[in-house]
């Protein structure tokens, strides 16, 4: 099941509030919450709950081993435990047929792995659980003593299929706390319709340009000024798709009295690399910063090793391919750079030039990071750079922008902080003028959004997320 349906919109979502709400009882509420959290997950594949139980399970116990030896070789056999088998799991689910592939590709073997489908969610949920235990181990939180709490914190399903990574230490209050608030309820549902309207109006028909050009059976035909405007259509793809569905899991979080930390903060307008993954899926950056980074040495000890360890674990989170890889230490190499060159000479160029350079590399990473087959991903690079023997601009081009520069103008538009620019500078006059003006628009709002999106799915199949491929 995903966010953007109307079966999740009109049945699941309704339902699931409805009994929620139904009592005041803390333990009921989490019951219903774990209950449909397994539904959700169960939708698709309803094998792989088994794994996420058991995954679950073995860390809770890991924790509660933990904090009784705190202190003790016993605790670190207990994270060394906890690391094995959820890397280990991660490992053989995700990359292990990578492996096969490059030891028969290395050798000239033919040795086969089994096929299995990947569990959706698992590296999410994985390094959920382990930030947990790991936490445990420094201190920094107390392990949890309910069973059923901390399945509720690992399988919410708001966040558990594509994050963002929500660490127990950012909800552990939460869990026993969660209170009934108004305005929680009110802002979940605006923060969850925007995500949905990014999702369906932005993401989706992106999608359908980008498999247009970049999925064209004649790829190596395609004009120079074709295959910049696919990848350039995935890279509003990637963003609205992945954001939207961060703004929906946080908007749900709020309606059942979470508050999860945010994902996105405009990376399109970021000047450097470094700042743009401060701003880009901010709760994977943190945790490679917080559980490898920082833990290997930081800048203090062998910096720019650590430096390349990150991204290249970071490109491998992504993807069991090389593609992924080396679009992982392609940012190792900007950020590098960027140090070398210190932030006190960048700051001597114009914005606007860093924000050229900044959107010319990352539109190149995304080329990078979309084409798994390397054949293909050379014609992509000789198109984008003329390299082939291919035309410039192609007229039917021309017509297509022409049929959605609107659409592309409020792609562009929603990259920046408009909204955020709209509501500082009238907030204050709309509430001299009418305490409930704000109340009242955020409502109308909502209900604009959600008749638009649902209008856009009503009759639509195609409705891809990149991320659950992760």
């Amino acid at each position: 099941m995903v966010f953007a349906s109307l079966t999740f919109l009109y049945f699941f979502l309704p339902l699931n509030l409805i009994l929620y709400y139904s009592s005041n009882n803390a333990n009921y509420r989490n019951f219903i919450l774990t209950l449909f959290s397994f539904v959700f997950y169960a939708w698709g594949e309803p094998i792989w709950v088994f794994l996420l139980i058991f995954s679950a399970t073995v860390d809770y116990w890991n924790g509660l081993f933990i904090e009784k030896y705190k202190g003790t070789l016993w605790a670190k056999f207990g994270i060394v435990s906890t690391l094995v088998f959820n890397l280990g799991i991660l490992f053989f689910f995700k990359y292990s047929g990578f492996i096969y592939d490059n030891v028969n590709a290395l050798f000239g073997t033919s040795f086969q792995f089994p096929k299995y489908s990947l569990p959706i969610g698992i590296s999410f949920y994985t390094f959920q659980t382990i930030s947990y235990v790991i936490d445990v181990y420094r201190g920094e939180v107390k392990a949890q003593r309910s069973w059923l709490k901390f399945m509720m914190f690992v399988s919410l399903y708001h966040q558990l299929v594509a994050g963002p990574i929500v660490r127990y230490s950012h909800i552990m209050n939460e869990i026993d706390t969660r209170k009934f608030r108004i305005r929680d309820i009110s802002g979940g549902i605006t923060r969850f319709c925007v995500g949905l309207f990014k999702k369906v109006a932005i993401a989706n028909i992106a999608a359908e340009l980008v498999v247009k050009y970049l999925e064209n059976p004649e790829l190596s035909s395609l004009s120079t000024g074709e295959m910049w405007f696919g990848v350039i259509m995935f890279s509003i793809q990637i963003y609205f798709d992945f954001s939207g569905y961060s703004d929906m899991a946080i908007g749900l979080g709020r309606m059942f009295g979470f508050h999860y930390h945010e994902n996105f903060n405009y990376p399109y307008i970021a000047k450097t690399a470094t700042d743009f993954w401060r701003r880009w899926h901010i709760s994977l950056g943190t945790f490679f910063r917080d559980y490898v980074y920082i833990p290997m040495g930081g800048n203090k000890k062998n910096g720019y090793l650590n430096l390349f360890i990150v991204w290249g674990l970071t490109g491998l989170w992504h993807g069991a391919n090389w593609n992924f890889i080396f679009w992982g230490l392609l940012f190792g190499i900007l950020i590098m750079l960027e140090r070398l060159i210190t932030f006190k000479r960048i700051n001597t160029v114009p914005g606007f030039l860093l924000r050229i350079y900044l959107l010319f590399a990352v539109v190149l990473g995304w080329a990078l990071f979309y084409f798994t087959d390397s054949s293909k991903l050379l014609i992509c690079f000789k198109s984008l750079f003329h390299v082939a023997n291919v035309s410039w601009w192609d007229y039917s081009l021309t017509l297509t922008i022409k049929e959605n520069i609107y659409w592309l103008i409020l792609s562009v538009v929603l990259c920046m902080p408009v909204y955020q620019y709209l509501v500082k500078k009238y907030r204050n006059v709309l509430l001299v003028k009418n305490s409930n003006t704000l109340y009242w628009a955020g409502i109308a709002f909502s209900i604009a959004l959600l008749l638009i999106s649902t209008a856009l799915m009503v009759g639509k199949s195609y409705n891809p997320f990149i991320y659950y491929r992760f």
